[in-house]
């Protein structure tokens, strides 16, 4: 055999393995149900196997530090936008340049660096019990801080990074002394000290222990899908606040490029797979969660809870406030 033809077979070979080697390893704050079945289906459309780590995202940012450069990760993907800018202040992750990213994300859903990329949006509307609260009573976030409201609402606690973000978002959109004054008012019409999830506050209102709920509409939709919990979802209806001006607040599940990442190539082709319209709708139908990419159908349930507009905040300055946020809710008394 000639040395050439030596060459071409070794070539090939070579390139055979590299083929079956692809893969990249994903460390997720989102619960392996909720993200596993698009990972197999991105292995089988591209042939790159994919190693899932879950756990919460505080752990896994933790754990990317503590591994530094010897870090497996090539991708952090989390529920919500101040972790990802928690994980990108303490250098964990690297910017991406993709056009399909860019083009397919509006820019106040990403990073302004292109850090990290909202996937899906995720809505923290108001949720009231039919017959205790009439729709036309509602408005805004801010008038809930109204004493009409005095022992009717539920919400989780001020430890919760969704509502972290939300206040962040008002600080953003009405000035910090103002939302201290919101939530100063708000903690005061609390129905109960704030205890559980989002699932546990529309059990409260539908179990007549509050008459409102702030909640992200995603567990609203997992509840009609549960049986255990179909009762309760069927006690409340969503409200979209502030449509008069700067509209609902949203937040996102994101992803980055980790630092270090060993994948980098890969990483990238599972983010821009992310943003396909097939993946988007597989989000909004399994997830309740709402695409991040325009023209994409909505899930029957997500129609069903109505359109509505959205508030237009970049939402990294959500992870800048976050601090601010949380001193604003200590001060209100917000436990």
């Amino acid at each position: 055999m000639k040395f050439w033809q030596k060459s071409l077979i070794t070539a090939a070979f070579t390139t055979a393995a590299m083929a079956q080697a692809a893969e990249v390893n994903v460390y997720s704050g989102r619960q392996e149900e909720l993200i596993k079945p698009m990972l197999d289906q991105f292995s089988k459309d591209t042939g790159i196997k994919v190693n899932l780590i879950t756990g919460k995202p505080d752990e896994l940012i933790s754990r990317m530090q503590s591994e530094g450069r010897n870090s497996p990760a090539d991708l952090l993907i989390s529920t919500d936008v101040g972790r990802l800018h928690r994980a990108e202040v303490q250098g964990l992750l690297q910017p991406v340049d993709s056009k399909v990213l860019t083009d397919a994300i509006p820019a106040h859903l990403r990073d302004p660096k292109q850090q990290w990329f909202g996937l899906t949006k995720r809505a923290r509307p108001i949720m009231y019990v039919p017959g205790k609260v009439k729709p036309e009573q509602l408005s805004t976030i801010e008038d809930l801080a109204d004493p009409k409201w005095k022992g009717k609402i539920c919400v989780r606690s001020s430890d919760n990074i969704y509502n972290q973000s939300m206040v962040a978002a008002l600080i953003t959109q009405i000035g910090e002394e103002k939302t201290q004054a919101w939530a100063n008012g708000f903690v005061k019409n609390f129905a109960q000290p704030p205890k559980g999830g989002d699932r546990d506050q529309i059990k409260a209102a539908a179990a007549g222990v509050c008459d409102i709920a702030i909640a992200n509409t995603y567990y609203l939709g997992g509840m009609f899908d549960d049986a255990s919990d179909k009762a309760a979802a069927e006690a409340v209806k969503v409200f979209w606040p502030n449509q008069q001006d700067r509209g609902a607040h949203i937040n996102i599940s994101g992803a980055g490029v980790a630092k270090y990442a060993p994948n980098k190539a890969e990483a990238i082709k599972l983010l821009e797979y992310m943003v396909k319209p097939q993946s988007q709708s597989w989000y909004a139908v399994t997830n309740h969660e709402y695409p991040v990419v325009a023209d994409v159908k909505w899930s029957q349930r997500l129609e069903s809870f109505g359109q509505f507009k959205a508030e237009q905040v970049q939402l990294s300055t959500l992870g800048e406030l976050n601090a601010k946020a949380i001193q604003v809710m200590d001060k209100a008394g917000w436990k």
